[in-house]
């Protein structure tokens, strides 16, 4: 997924930043965790991230699901 995430971000043209204060983040942070993998992504943030990047809810829910058939 943190691939997914980081290829979005950067083929819209946005910081790590950019996403963080759109996803209500105080700073990069928080976002660098979940672009990173180390938190998961929750149903809120799909919403507002198929938003921002212009994708489907499902585009990310799919993802997720791939993500934990295969650990």
């Amino acid at each position: 997924m943190n691939n997914i995430l980081r290829e979005l971000r950067i083929k819209n043209g946005y910081t790590q930043d950019e996403i963080a204060k759109k996803l209500g983040y105080k700073n990069r942070s928080g976002y660098n965790h979940l672009e990173n993998g180390n938190v998961k992504l929750s149903i809120t943030h799909a919403i507002k991230l198929s938003k921002i990047y212009g994708v489907s809810v499902d585009f990310f829910l799919n993802n997720v699901v791939k993500l934990y058939q295969t650990q």
